[in-house]
């Protein structure tokens, strides 16, 4: 019995020390100031917003908080439609410029069209 509370004293003093430390060496780790308690850390930018920047917001948890796997969901699956409409949209912009590009070769210095009859200017 007496070995037992000779070691429980050791177990609790060696995890005291290593407690000791490690608040010595990394202090209270808080570094910023608190946030006051209308403001979020949530930002975006104020322009156009992509896949990545959703894929970093994080929001902050109430009193009553969230379920973070699914709000985390949403923002994955926001983001890669994001993604992905960003794709088409630069797909389209490339095939716009591609079918100006190719209308100008077709219409003459003069401003006719020479395409095929009935096809519009």
């Amino acid at each position: 019995m007496g070995t037992a509370l000779i070691y429980l004293f050791v177990v609790v003093l060696v995890a005291a020390a290593f407690f000791g430390v490690a608040a010595f060496v990394f202090g209270r780790g808080e570094e910023l100031a608190p946030l006051a308690p209308d403001a979020t850390p949530t930002r975006l930018p104020s322009g156009e917003i992509a896949g990545e920047h959703v894929r970093e917001l994080r929001f902050p948890q109430a009193v009553r908080g969230y379920r973070m796997t699914e709000v985390d969901w949403v923002l994955d699956r926001l983001a890669e439609e994001l993604d992905r409409v960003g794709a088409e949209r630069d797909g389209l912009l490339g095939r716009v410029a591609e079918l100006e590009g190719s209308r100008s070769v077709r219409t003459s210095p003069s401003g006719e069209d020479r395409g095929l009859e009935g096809s519009p200017p």
